[in-house]
């Protein structure tokens, strides 16, 4: 899979979410999402998720301050998902996202790929910790992600390729500032 030419379609500079504006808050906001997305899915090799609100779904959390992260999916070589941060008791981010396996690989190859995406979605950008970094490389392995926008409104595309260019993983997401 190529990651597709992806294109924003406006500027949500100085978006205010429930009273907050979000200059002020991207101070506190983005190094607590970086932390969540680290100390979660990153993290949980052998570890249970927090026990999930859905019949049939995964849920991992995290919390510090005012703030709660809560990332809940359902599948696991096509999976489909939703995270939400809250400050106190109100939704103020969230993105979906929808992926896994490409199309003829086999699902014994999910645990190997899935480390990979792992260690990938342990090094968050510090500026943008929507997903992994731009590039990420594991032996033979692949990992790419691209963003358009910034944390307030995005939308994106990562995958796994092998050395040969076969795309092996890859997932779509969007998401950004949420009011209302």
């Amino acid at each position: 899979m190529c990651l597709p030419t992806l294109r924003c379609p406006r500027d949500y500079a100085g978006t205010l979410i429930r009273g907050y504006r979000m200059g002020l808050l991207a101070e506190e906001f983005l190094p607590f999402l970086r932390a969540a997305k680290r100390a979660t899915y990153a993290a949980a090799a052998g570890r249970p998720a927090t026990p999930a609100l859905l019949p049939d779904a995964r849920q991992f959390e995290f919390a510090d301050g005012e703030f709660l992260y809560r990332d809940s999916y359902v599948g696991v070589t096509r999976f489909a998902g939703q995270e939400i941060v809250y400050r106190g008791d109100q939704a103020v981010w969230s993105m979906g996202y929808a992926g896994g396996l490409a199309p003829g690989v086999v699902p014994a190859a999910a645990g190997r790929l899935y480390d990979v995406l792992r260690a990938a979605l342990a090094a968050p950008p510090p500026e943008r910790p929507l997903r992994g970094p731009a590039e990420f490389q594991a032996d033979d392995l692949h990992y790419r992600c691209a963003v358009v926008g910034d944390w307030r409104e995005f939308h994106g595309a990562e995958a796994i390729h092998d050395n040969g260019g076969t795309g092996l993983y890859e997932l779509r997401f969007c998401g950004g500032v949420v009011s209302g």
